[in-house]
Parts: C-alpha cells; structure tokens; sequence
C-alpha cells in the first residue's frame, strides 16, 4: 500500500503549490495543528537519521524545517494558518535531489504520521495534496 503512495507522488505534475481547502475537513481528520505539529516534527526526527535521505539535513535549521512543514501541511490542509515560507522549488533548489530522495521522505512522513495515529487514508488524502511538489523538489 505504501508503494501506492510513493508512485502517485512521482506521477504528479501539477503546480507547486495548491490553494487551501475551502473546508477544514482533512485539518480535523489529521487531528489539527497538535497533532500535525507532531508528526511534521518526527518526520523530520525520522529524516534525519534515515541513511537513504540525512545528508539532505546537514546544516539545516531542524527547528525551521518542522515549523515551516507543520504550517504549510496545517495551510493546505484547511487549517487555519498561512504558510509563509519559500517555495518547494527555491527551498530544494541547491539540494539536487532525486526520486528516490524524495520516496524516502514520503516513507517517512508516513511513518511519522503512523506513530501520530494518522489514518491510511487521511494520510493519502495529505499525499495527494503535497504530490504535485514532487515536480519542484526533485531537480536531478
């Protein structure tokens, strides 16, 4: 099931970024910003201590990183924040990423969202929404 994710993820080819929902519906079901804050933050504890994707942290901000994918996941899922940060394309710009970089992340942010008691599909529901950066992110 979880490759099902990963391979919709590589196939999208939308814009980079797509409006807030007009409902707060998959906000709730993710279990609002508590809980995204949560699962935004291990999935980055997760990220970097995954060998496959690490090295993609090294002199990083971890504490900006988690903020910044809590309010953009809280943004586009219908919440009521505001993401204000770069754009998927300028913040994954220098890093030369590739498909399986960004599968990785998938695996874990989905790992994360597990240990958050995140359902399969809400959690597809999010990955359907943050496929379309796929396009941004991966540069090689």
């Amino acid at each position: 099931m979880r490759w099902i994710a990963a391979s919709f993820l590589l196939l999208a080819s939308c814009a980079s970024m797509r409006p807030a929902l007009a409902d707060d519906s998959l906000y709730r079901a993710l279990g609002g910003k508590q809980n995204i804050i949560r699962f935004s933050a291990e999935f980055v504890d997760i990220a970097v201590k995954d060998d496959r994707i690490k090295s993609t942290f090294a002199n990083s901000s971890l504490g900006r990183i988690k903020h910044m994918l809590a309010a953009q996941i809280c943004a586009i899922s219908g919440g009521p924040v505001v993401y204000k940060g770069h754009s998927m394309r300028l913040a994954h710009a220098k890093l030369g990423l590739r498909n399986a970089d960004f599968n990785a992340a998938v695996e874990d942010l989905q790992a994360a969202m597990d240990h958050a008691d995140v359902p399969v599909h809400t959690q597809n529901k999010l990955l359907a929404l943050l496929a379309p950066m796929q396009r941004d992110i991966v540069t090689k």
